[in-house]
C-alpha cells in the first residue's frame, strides 16, 4: 500500500480508531504461530460490517494492495501472516453466537468465535460440536473453517467441513455471497461450499458461519496403554479397527513426547515406555462399557506393557492432558518448535515413525512425534534455536525428507494444518499437475489482481510471488538498522 490516499480512504471506512498502522501494531500482526515467517503489514483494519469488509476489497483491487485476514494467529502454515504491501482484517472481534437453533441443531456464528468457548455453551445444552483442535481454547471458527481444521475427535467424527452448512462470504472483488442453509440435504449447482472451506483465507472472507450440531454423547471412557514400541501400537491400532470398534480418540505419543509431557504435567507416565496411545470410546453407555474392555484386552494382546483406565470423567480429562499438552510440553525444551502435520496410511504408521526418528539422527536434531493415530496422522515436532542458522538448516532438509517419505507412502504432506507458506514448495511439486493447474484456474477466475492473501498455497502470477513475505531474519536485520522501521520498509 502507498501512498497517503489510501490510508485516508482506509480511514475514512473504518473510522481512525480502527486503523492502526503505530510500530507496535505493525510488530505484533506481523507474525503467527508458524516459526521462522514473519513480515511487516502496512496497516490493520478492524470492522465492524460485512459493507466495510467489502468496501476494503473494492478498494483494495483498485489500489492493488493486499488484504490478509486473520483470527486469533494461531494457524501453523503461516496462512495469516502478512504479504508485503497489505493490510490485516483483524476478526477476532466478531465473537457473536448469533442462533442456536435446538430444534434443527445448528448454530450461527461469527468467525471470531473461540472454538472450545463454543463448545462449552452447546455442551450445557446437551449438544455437542465434535471437531477439537489442540488450539481450540485460542482458535477462532474462521481460521477452522479457512484451515479445515482436525482434532483429536476427528477419526469419529470427521473434520470441520463436515460441520459446516453454510457461511455468508466476502469474495475477492468484494461481493458478498451467501452459501447453504439448515436443509440436511440440498444438491442444487456445485459444492462450492467445500471448495471454499480449506481455501485458507485466499478465496474468501466468512462473515457468518452455519455449523451442524449433535446430541451430546451420554457416556465416554478414557484409557492409556504403555508399549516398548510404536509397532506394537500400531498393531493395536489395526486390531481396533478390525474390531470394528470406533474410538472418538486414537492418539499416539512416542518416547521423547512422552517424557517432555511427564516432566511438564507430572501424570504419572512411563517416561521408560517406547509409545503411547490414547484411547477414547463415547456413545450409550452400555456400549462404552463394552467397546472399553474390548480396547483393553485387544492393547494387551497387542504387547501392551500396561493399560490405564480412566476411573471417572476428571481421571479421564487427566489422562486426556498428556496429549493436550504435547505440544506445549515439547516447547519447553528448545527456543524454537517447529510443528510439522504429515498424514500416512495407517498400515504405514511404524515406517513413517521410525524414518521420522532414523531422519532426526542423522540431522543431529531433535523431533518429538505425537498425533492421530487412528487416521495416520502424525505431528513430528522439530525442537531447535532459530538463531542457531546451521541447526535450522539441518531441520529444514529433515523435514525435507519427511514430507518426500510420506507421499512415498501414499500419504499427504498436511493433514490438518493446511500448505500455507511453510509447504507451499512442497505442493506444486510432489501433486498432480493437474490438480494445481485447476486450482489456480480457480484462485484467478475469482481473484485476478492476487488481493486477496496472495502467495499462500499457490501463486498464480509474478505479482503473487512478488507478494511473498520476507523471512523473520530479514526484517530484524532491517529494522535493527532504521531509526523509523514503519516509514522506512514498505
Amino acid at each position: 500500500m502507498t501512498g497517503g490516499n489510501v490510508k485516508k480512504k482506509l480511514k475514512e471506512i473504518f473510522g481512525t480508531k480502527n486503523f492502526l498502522d503505530s510500530t507496535e501494531d505493525r510488530i505484533a500482526y506481523s507474525y503467527d504461530g508458524t516459526p521462522i515467517f514473519s513480515a511487516l503489514p502496512d496497516a490493520i483494519v478492524i470492522p465492524s460490517s460485512v459493507e466495510q469488509i467489502s468496501e476494503l476489497m473494492i478498494t483494495a483491487n483498485k489500489e492493488k494492495f493486499n488484504v490478509v485476514p486473520r483470527g486469533s494467529g494461531s494457524g501453523l502454515s503461516g496462512g495469516s501472516i502478512p504479504s508485503e504491501n497489505s493490510v490485516v482484517l483483524l476478526m477476532n472481534r466478531w465473537d457473536k453466537v448469533i442462533e442456536l437453533d435446538k430444534n434443527n441443531l445448528t448454530a450461527w456464528v461469527e468467525p471470531g468465535v473461540i472454538t472450545g468457548k463454543f463448545q462449552s455453551l452447546v455442551e450445557s445444552q446437551g449438544l455437542f460440536y465434535p471437531p477439537d483442535p489442540g488450539s481450540s481454547q485460542i482458535c477462532t471458527f474462521g481460521g477452522n473453517v479457512a484451515e479445515n481444521a482436525g482434532g483429536l475427535r476427528g477419526l469419529k467424527y470427521g473434520v470441520t467441513k463436515n460441520y459446516v452448512l453454510g457461511f455468508e462470504v466476502v469474495l475477492p472483488n468484494g461481493e458478498v455471497m451467501h452459501i447453504g442453509g439448515k436443509n440436511m440435504k440440498d444438491v442444487a449447482g456445485y459444492n462450492l461450499k467445500d471448495v471454499l472451506i480449506g481455501s485458507e483465507g485466499t478465496l474468501g472472507i466468512f462473515t457468518k458461519i452455519l455449523l451442524k450440531l449433535i446430541p451430546m454423547p451420554s457416556a465416554s471412557k478414557t484409557l492409556l496403554g504403555f508399549y516398548d514400541s510404536i509397532s506394537g501400537a500400531a498393531e493395536t491400532v489395526s486390531a481396533i479397527t478390525a474390531a470394528r470398534i470406533m474410538p472418538a480418540m486414537l492418539e499416539f505419543l512416542d518416547n521423547p513426547t512422552i517424557r517432555a509431557v511427564e516432566a511438564f504435567a507430572h501424570l504419572g507416565l512411563d517416561t521408560n515406555t517406547g509409545a503411547l496411545l490414547l484411547i477414547e470410546v463415547d456413545g450409550p453407555r452400555a456400549a462404552v462399557e463394552e467397546d472399553a474392555a474390548a480396547i483393553e484386552m485387544i492393547c494387551k494382546k497387542s504387547g501392551a506393557k500396561s493399560v490405564r483406565i480412566a476411573r471417572d470423567e476428571s481421571e479421564g480429562m487427566r489422562l486426556k492432558a498428556a496429549r493436550k499438552s504435547a505440544f506445549a510440553a515439547l516447547a519447553r525444551i528448545r527456543p524454537t518448535t517447529i510443528l510439522e502435520d504429515t498424514t500416512v496410511p495407517r498400515s504405514e504408521l511404524p515406517t513413517m515413525v521410525d524414518f521420522i526418528t532414523q531422519t532426526a539422527k542423522r540431522h543431529d536434531i531433535q523431533i518429538g512425534t505425537f498425533g492421530h493415530a487412528g487416521d495416520g496422522n502424525l505431528h513430528p515436532t522439530g525442537l531447535t534455536d532459530e538463531r542457531d542458522h546451521a541447526e535450522i538448516k539441518r531441520t529444514g532438509e529433515a523435514f525435507d525428507e519427511i514430507f518426500r517419505k510420506a507421499v512415498d507412502l501414499g500419504g499427504t504432506i498436511t493433514g490438518e494444518h493446511g500448505v500455507g507458506l511453510s509447504k507451499k514448495k512442497f505442493f506444486e511439486e510432489l501433486y498432480d499437475s493437474p490438480f494445481i493447474k485447476l486450482m489456480k484456474t480457480t484462485k484467478e477466475m475469482l481473484d485476478p489482481n492476487c488481493v486477496l492473501n496472495p502467495g499462500k498455497i499457490i501463486s498464480v502470477s509474478p505479482r503473487c510471488e512478488g507478494a511473498l513475505p520476507k523471512s523473520r531474519e530479514q526484517i530484524e536485520k532491517f529494522t535493527s538498522k532504521m531509526d523509523n522501521p514503519t516509514e522506512a520498509y514498505f
